[in-house]
């Protein structure tokens, strides 16, 4: 079982980087082509209501655009809009569906979905909770 992971382990208190923290990051990333995979695999499964579809189809049309809320050639914070909007959609669409539909879709191990879930919630957890309740309602 992989325990949760909290935004203040991921970057302590002296500004040093947990060796778990990244550990977790670096199995995440690497489950991004199974994940891909499960986002198209929840699009199209009926068991997912439409508003979370919509949401990720919004937030895909959103990091395609060339038109952001802070602009790409700002150095890391220009992806960072973008990285937000996937994430939260994709909270939404594992969120929706409940771990036994995900589970059914995935095709990685059990232990990376797990991680990549922790990932995600630890992200949304870094969220302001106006933008949070906002994702919520348009979710």
């Amino acid at each position: 079982m992989v325990e949760t992971l909290y935004p203040d382990e991921v970057i302590g208190p002296d500004g040093d980087r947990s060796g778990e923290a990244r550990r977790m990051l670096k199995e995440a990333v690497l489950a991004l082509p199974n994940l891909v995979k499960l986002v198209g695999r929840l699009i199209r499964d009926p068991r997912v209501p439409a508003r979370s579809k919509a949401f990720a189809l919004l937030a895909a049309g959103y990091v395609l655009s060339p038109v952001d809320l802070i602009p790409d050639f700002i150095p890391l914070l220009g992806q960072s809009d973008d990285a937000l909007v996937v994430i939260l959609a994709l909270h939404r669409l594992i969120r929706s569906v409940g771990e036994d539909v995900v589970l059914e879709l995935w095709d990685g191990s059990q232990d990376i979905l797990a991680i990549v879930e922790n990932v995600v919630d630890l992200a949304v957890g870094l969220v302001p909770a106006r933008l949070s309740w906002l994702a919520r309602r348009l979710g």
